[in-house]
């Protein structure tokens, strides 16, 4: 970490020059020792990501997100924590096989960073950066399902500002106030680490704390590095930078190795592991002279060996089942309750075939059944006089013999018919049947089942489209017109078809926001309603109070004594006071959201404007011999190459980098990867600066 005040050189020693290799700050020279160490350590597999973060006001940004790949996030990106550490959600994290894909992304975080200029400092850097670097390295050697992980935080600071020296206004001034709190939040951190009698730190103070929790004491190791000015005008920030550094001496830290589990290695292992203790328990069987035992899971005719014997020893035929390992054991105990649940479904299926059952909660059909005169009023059936089962009683004298026996068999066989087909759709166990009167629920008819079936799958047929027969064939490229059409024409036909996607998320964006700032406005006119409200209550409560005092004070016990219209004038004061904070509760949080939706609606406008620049140039200014190299799937990207140099297509630069490279290389054989990084960020930026010099002169 680099802290000092501003232009003391903390970017400096942070990331050096890098112009020159000879120059180059810790950040490079720490991705070169990193990926110099894994080449050194042939024994294990080491994978390397890198991650750049911006706290800018408060205010969280991945300074890689202009990767084409990569993109803006939709949502803010959050500080999250996790018994692992912290880390930061949304943040993006570039996995990097080689030291110059290290130094790219280097060199492109740095072109994104903030900078403004003050009396101190030409280039201030206007936020706090923290460049990481995560370090995974598994062994090749040992099959151990270990891992150890690392995190490298290299973080360049914002300079504090004395406001009255830096001559700071406007938006630097508002930067500088940031800057100066979340270094203040900085120190106050700091100082209760090295106070071994405090309990709480105070981290969640500010976003560059918080981000830091894990890398200021503990489990890691801290370098400082203070920057301070050699003139004796800063002596007093010289001072105060120094007795920073004095208080960060007194944090400790305890650094320990971290190590993880990899859950694929781990299963390898347990498999291995299971293999060998088979075998161990083979050897085990030899020896005790046991025959060949399987330990493996049983397959379907060990299953049915098992279910026979099962069978046999219920219906006597077997003694006793012979006991070989446990994993039988459990199989046995298995079929034992597959074997008792099909005696159960038959003994249900042979009483359903023999005896009528009727649902307790079904009074329709017990009324039916009392109609027939198979059931009496108080609910037993003719003939059973204690409701346990059939036996000799008395019948009703309701009941005639000659129709009765008709009407119950004409009763019966319509229930048993359908108790039949019900009973075969639906069985229960029989443990719940009854013979007079079941408490089983009646299930719908087969046919309603059919009925629904057909409508599920007529439902289901509407809702799949036919495939279509027509291949998708390639659009044809439209003819270029002998003239470009003007700008707002060929705007209009890019938020149509290439730029239609960006054209539908910027106006979604645009109506949430204006949806908010209505919900604002709102907001704010009932809060004057209720500012307006309180202030008159007001003046009627100090009336009030006013007349009491004309009239006399009354007190009972040392209690003033007030009338029941100044009552209800201080209830519904402190009424409209709790509805005035809670609305303006709300437009506090309306504000926030206007806010990021703003910000959203600005980066889509910016996006769907340089979209349609390089669709415009590449459509209209490039020759047609040349769009063959631009299709997608060539060696080129659109978008990558300005339109005045289409055809030299970097001819230059590669000239210049075979000069630098004969030059340099003597002095600095390890420099290849730095320089060849350097160069590809200078050809992005000449891009960038080519476009926008053809857009103002296009305007001229």
């Amino acid at each position: 970490m680099c802290y000092g005040q501003t232009g003391a050189g903390k970017t400096y020693t942070m990331t050096g020059a890098t112009e020159n290799y000879k120059h180059r700050g810790i950040l490079p020279r720490a991705l070169q020792q990193v990926f110099r160490m894994i080449e050194e350590r042939p024994t294990h597999a080491i994978t390397v990501r890198v991650s750049y973060l911006e706290i800018y006001n408060e205010s969280l940004f991945d300074l890689l997100s202009t990767l084409p790949y990569v993109g803006p996030s939709v949502t803010p990106m959050t500080i999250v924590e996790n018994p692992q550490g912290v880390f930061i959600k949304g943040l993006s994290v570039h996995l990097t096989s080689q030291e110059e894909d290290a130094f790219s992304l280097l060199f492109e975080g740095e072109t994104n960073r903030i900078i403004a200029s003050h009396t101190m400092n030409k280039n201030s850097s206007r936020s706090h950066c923290i460049f990481t670097i995560y370090v995974e390295a598994h062994s090749r050697t040992l099959s151990d399902e270990k891992y150890i992980t690392s995190k490298i935080n290299l973080v360049d600071l914002a300079g504090s500002e004395r406001l009255g020296k830096s001559g700071s206004e406007g938006r630097v001034l508002k930067e500088a106030t940031y800057i100066n709190k979340s270094l203040s939040f900085l120190e106050q951190a700091i100082i209760a680490l090295g106070d071994q009698k405090r309990d709480h730190i105070p981290f969640r103070q500010c976003k560059l704390t918080h981000a830091l929790k894990d890398s200021l004491g503990g489990n890691c190791n801290m370098v400082l590095v203070t920057n301070i000015y050699g003139d004796a005008a800063q002596l007093e920030e010289t001072l105060s930078s120094l007795r920073f550094a004095s208080r960060m001496k007194l944090v400790t830290t305890e650094p320990a190795i971290n190590e993880k589990y990899d859950a694929e290695r781990m299963v390898k292992n347990l498999e291995k592991e299971l293999v060998l203790l088979k075998q161990e328990l083979a050897i085990h069987d030899s020896l005790a002279n046991r025959s060949l035992v399987n330990y493996d899971p049983m397959d379907e005719i060990q299953i049915a060996e098992i279910n026979s014997q099962v069978r046999r020893y219920l219906e006597g035929t077997l003694d006793e089942i012979d006991i070989i390992n446990l994993r039988q054991i459990q199989e046995v105990f298995n079929q034992f309750r597959v074997v008792l649940s099909q005696q159960e479904q038959e003994v249900e299926c042979a009483l359903r075939r023999k005896y009528t059952f009727i649902d307790k909660n079904d009074f329709a059909a017990i009324s039916a059944v009392q109609k027939a005169g198979l059931m009496d009023v108080d609910g037993h059936l003719v003939g059973e006089p204690d409701g346990q089962g059939f036996g000799l009683g008395v019948a009703p004298f309701s009941a005639k013999p000659g129709k009765k026996a008709k009407s119950k068999k004409t009763f019966k066989d319509q229930l048993s018919s359908s108790a039949r087909k019900e009973g075969a759709s639906s069985p229960v166990g029989g443990k719940d049947l009854d013979v007079s009167i079941s408490k089983t629920q009646l299930t719908p008819s087969s046919k309603d089942g059919d009925v629904k079936d057909m409508l599920l799958r007529d439902r289901e047929t509407s809702n799949i489209e036919p495939p279509s027969s027509d291949s998708p064939k390639e659009e044809l490229r439209p003819p270029r017109p002998s003239t470009p059409p003007s700008k707002p024409v060929a705007f209009e036909d890019f938020k149509n078809e290439r730029g239609s996607e960006i054209n539908r998320i910027f106006k979604e964006n645009k109506s949430i926001l204006n949806e908010r700032r209505k919900r604002a406005s709102e907001t704010t006119q009932r809060i004057n309603a209720i500012k307006r409200e309180i202030d008159m209550t007001k003046e009627a409560l100090n009336f009030q109070k006013s007349l009491r005092e004309k009239q006399g004070e009354y007190e009972n016990q040392g209690l003033m004594i007030i009338d029941e219209e100044e009552f209800l004038l201080i209830l519904k004061l402190k009424d409209l006071k709790k509805q005035y904070r809670t609305e303006y509760q709300d437009l506090r949080d309306l504000r926030a959201e206007i806010q990021y939706c703003q910000h959203l609606v600005d980066q889509c406008r910016h996006r769907l404007l340089t979209e349609f620049d390089i669709w415009y140039n590449e459509s209209f200014f490039i020759p047609e011999d040349m769009q063959v190299a631009l299709k997608p799937g060539s060696s080129i990207r659109p978008g990558m190459i300005p339109v005045s140099r289409i055809m030299s297509l970097g001819e230059d630069d590669q000239d210049k980098f075979s000069q630098l490279q004969q030059t340099m290389l003597p002095e600095g054989p390890d420099s290849i990867s730095f320089y060849n990084a350097k160069v590809k960020t200078e050809q992005k930026h000449k891009y960038l600066k080519t476009m926008m010099g053809l857009q103002q002169t296009q305007r001229k």
